[in-house]
């Protein structure tokens, strides 16, 4: 490799942080900084080289020429959070400066600059700690604040830029980055490759992928487009790579026919990654997908291919929405994740004609929406941010989830046409630039007569969801004289929703549907007065309001004859937040859901339906009631799967048998099918399939566990999955003393690097069948907290939670949680809200059992 530019290190000056100059920047990216830069700096270039090493041992020396134009006369602070031996020199406008480095930023004092435009070189190591190196590739992940862990920038979304990249790399290895590849050379092993100058983009968007990849190309529409690939199975090869390219051209497609606006860079390329901390990230250029959600087989059920088109739809739609015109500040950060999953939901129902996608928004974001928002953790969509050191902690499903069903509603509000119109024009006023989100407001704001800005506040501005209560009266002659609706917050405070949806009287042959306009905290539903006493009322049938309904015994009664799949999906939504609450028996509605799995002829409900089932079995039983239930419940899926089914609702039944198949008869039958000598018709099972069932099978302890495992290891040809079954292992162990070491070595950040990984090895730990000995281990699990959020990606703190204290329902797994809050008092309010999120299962059990007061 050539390392040309190091023989400037021979004239370092050494750091001195505490020199006459001291820095004032604190740490992070302050809200103050970052206002300040926003009027002081314009036409911001990048040129970097990386010098990738064949060592994953060494460093990755770099150097970077930083030009912009300056406003004024002032000291220049850049941010780099690493050591500051990691600076080797800094020249500004062709002279070498003394490094002052401190609080995270890089001084250059206003004496060695020039107003208008200065240039900046630099040459570092670069920080690693978003690099995501392995032995043969590594890929950049630095949403939200994380370019600056890299290499020295101006981290912040409002001071977009352009980067020329080079990258040096060992000679085998591919290459992805925002630009077109525009040359390369190869010398003593390694290879150059040179890149043109991207389009203008955030810090957080700019990235990289490099390694030993499998490469793809195809034009679509005289549009090329460019994968890189790891995977290894021919089946899922060949049955994927197609539909991947065409899903994105489709939805590039739609995306420039609903805004008004072409598609807006160079390039729509991807990579797709083993143990991606995410689905995916809308990177310039250079998507990054977690490499399992897009590479199917034929055994992939249709929610599975839904779920793929959804997150091809969702990150192409950031193009637009996140990277063309971004927020200005990472407190609207929900204002691109909201419309890349409220243009995924649009974008693939011409892909899915056969499902009902009314539905599929319903069951996609609800269920997540109220898993957070019922919680004590609970956060207003749009939330304060003074730090952006402090902008991972914002993400979550309130943003991902909550906010498509208040677009929705505003959309309802606005009408179809009008909002789109909005929503063009919000486009074309900022592309290439940074908006708020009153920005968006005042243009929709004209288009209605509605005042948006205190509709806003109750929506996006406020936490939380209505609880709504219903009074009912009838005639003597069996009319309905009164149907009132009240709506109360459910944090008491005096919010009030205003919200549309329908309810439905449901009668022996037919159902009658209201639509109701809901704007204050009481409504008479008066066009129901004088209707003949009904089976049953459905309050949210439609699936378009948000909030706990009224449910009483007769809607289960008359769930037979409720032919809508909307309506049937918002009564098991709202029958689980109604047993959560109190309101309905754990126990009962369990039985409820099992008998609705095997009725249920829709995947998108019988999936939910799974869910459910799974949650109110392991954590709303008690010990006693599992025991009892479980026999009955395996007994009864078994005998499902002997059935006629299609392979999808087989799949889903194979599914939720395999969660619960831990004891007595059934823990040999899933033995059975795993080692095949049973062979169930219609059930199509891939190689993934049979290596998840191996780990079960061992975490059930079935007796011949260490068999089962070596032959499952045996079984593995791809490196990648080799690599994360051998991370699982110890999380399976019988052996105490191996899980024990396992939870010690997840004190080391190299070691919670695979951070999938990681929440999988833990869930495992702390199963319900094995918390009698994950209690050791909470509290320093829960000691981690702050660390996981320094040195993790920005969904890991919450699955780290969900994966340790989120699977335990025991009053000392509660009294070990609220030592820890006492013994922290000063706990960032955020990470304490993912705790009280993740835990809310847990303090609900105690509710329901009531060993604790609300």
């Amino acid at each position: 490799m050539r390392y040309n530019f190091l023989l400037g290190i021979l004239l370092i000056v050494s750091c001195k942080p505490n020199g006459s100059n001291p820095i004032q920047a604190e740490p992070g990216v302050s809200l103050e900084l970052a206002q300040e830069r926003s009027e002081t700096f314009k036409n911001i270039q990048y040129k970097i080289h990386f010098h990738i090493p064949n060592s994953l041992e060494k460093p990755i020396f770099a150097s970077e020429t930083l030009t912009f134009e300056l406003l004024g006369s002032k000291d220049v602070y850049l941010d780099f959070k690493e050591h500051p031996d990691h600076l080797k020199k800094i020249v500004v406008n062709g002279r070498p400066i003394e490094i002052q480095h401190q609080n995270e930023h890089i001084r250059i004092p206003k004496s060695n600059l020039v107003e208008g435009k200065n240039s900046l070189e630099i040459d570092f190591l670069a920080g690693e700690l978003s690099l995501n190196r392995n032995e043969d590739y590594l890929y950049t992940l630095l949403v939200p604040d994380r370019a600056r862990t890299l290499f020295p920038c101006f981290d912040q979304p409002n001071l977009k830029a352009t980067y020329t990249l080079t990258i040096t790399a060992p000679e085998h290895w591919k290459v992805l980055c925002a630009a077109p590849e525009i040359d390369q050379f190869t010398k003593n092993g390694c290879t150059e490759h040179r890149f043109g100058e991207s389009d203008k983009m955030s810090t957080y968007l700019f990235s990289f992928v490099a390694g030993k990849f499998k490469s793809e190309e195809m034009a679509i529409a005289n549009f090329p487009m460019k994968m890189l690939y790891r995977e290894t199975d021919e089946e899922k090869i060949s049955y994927s790579i197609d539909s991947i390219f065409q899903l994105h051209h489709s939805s590039k497609v739609f995306l420039e026919s609903y805004t008004n606006f072409p598609f807006p860079f160079q390039k729509l390329d991807f990579a797709t990654i083993p143990g991606f901390q995410y689905g995916g990230m809308e990177h310039v250029g250079a998507i990054q997908y977690k490499e399992s959600s897009l590479f199917l087989d034929g055994s992939a059920t249709e929610n599975r291919k839904l779920g793929r088109a959804k997150l091809i739809a969702h990150e192409t739609s950031h193009m637009w929405f996140g990277d063309l015109v971004t927020m200005d500040w990472f407190n609207d950060v929900w204002m691109k994740e909201v419309f890349a999953n409220f243009m995924a939901d649009k974008i693939v129902n011409p892909a899915f004609p056969s499902i009902n996608h009314e539905l599929a928004f319903m069951v996609g974001h609800y269920p997540s929406a109220y898993g957070e928002d019922r919680t004590k953790g609970t956060n207003p969509i749009r939330q304060e941010l003074k730090n952006l050191n402090n902008a991972g902690s914002l993400y979550g499903s309130i943003i991902y989830n909550k906010a498509p069903i208040m677009m929705r509603q505003l959309e309802a509000v606005l009408g179809k046409e009008n909002f789109q119109k909005g929503i063009q024009e919000y486009i074309k006023t900022y592309q290439n630039s940074n908006a708020n989100w009153n920005d968006l407001v005042k243009i929709l704001d004209n288009r209605t007569d509605i005042d948006l800005l205190s509709w806003s506040e109750v929506w996006v501005n406020s936490s939380g969801r209505p609880i709504f209560k219903d009074s009912i009266t009838y005639t003597e002659v069996g009319k309905i004289s009164s149907l009132e609706l009240i709506q109360m917050a459910e944090d008491a405070s005096d919010q009030i929703w205003p919200q549309i949806f329908e309810i439905s009287l449901v009668y022996p042959d037919s159902i009658l549907r209201i639509p109701v306009e809901f704007n204050g905290d009481k409504l008479e539903i008066t066009e129901a007065f004088g209707l003949q006493k009904p089976l049953a009322v459905l309050y949210n049938s439609d699936g378009m309001g948000y909030g706990v309904f009224p449910i009483h015994p007769e809607a289960f009664e008359t769930i037979a004859i409720i032919g809508d799949e909307v309506a049937r999906g918002s009564l098991y939504i709202n029958a689980y937040e109604n047993a959560l609450n109190g309101t309905t028996k754990p126990l009962e509605l369990l039985h409820f859901y099992e008998n609705q799995l095997y009725l249920e002829g829709n995947e998108l409900l019988a999936n939910l339906l799974s869910g459910y089932l799974r949650n109110l079995f392991w954590k709303y039983l008690s010990e006693e009631e599992r025991r009892l239930e479980q026999s009955k419940i395996t007994d009864n899926l078994w005998s499902q799967l002997q059935k006629d089914l299609t392979p999808n609702k087989k799949k889903t039944l194979l599914s939720t048998f395999q969660s619960v198949a831990y004891t007595g008869a059934s823990i040999q039958q899933l033995y059975d099918i795993w080692s095949k000598k049973i062979e169930i018709s219609n059930l199509r099972l891939n190689k993934d399939d049979f290596t998840e069932m191996a780990l079960d099978l061992a975490l059930y302890q079935h007796p011949e566990s260490q068999e089962i495992l070596q032959t499952a290891k045996n079984a593995l040809d791809n490196p990648d999955k080799l690599e994360r079954f051998n991370f699982l292992l110890p999380s399976v162990s019988q052996d105490a003393s191996v899980k024990s070491d396992f939870m010690e070595s997840m004190k080391l950040e190299k070691n919670r690097s695979k951070e999938a990984w990681t929440a999988s090895a833990l869930n495992n730990i702390n199963h319900p069948l094995h918390q009698e000995f994950a209690l050791k281990h909470l509290r320093p699990s829960l000691n981690l907290l702050d660390e996981i959020q320094q040195t993790g990606d920005i969904f890991f703190p919450k699955r780290w939670l969900s994966s340790t204290i989120g699977n335990h329902t025991s009053n000392e797994a509660y009294e070990i949680m609220q030592e820890y809050l006492k013994d922290n008092p000063e706990l960032n309010p955020s990470l304490k809200n993912k705790l009280w999120q993740a835990a809310d299962d847990l303090r609900r059990v105690q509710l329901l059992n009531k060993r604790i007061i609300q």
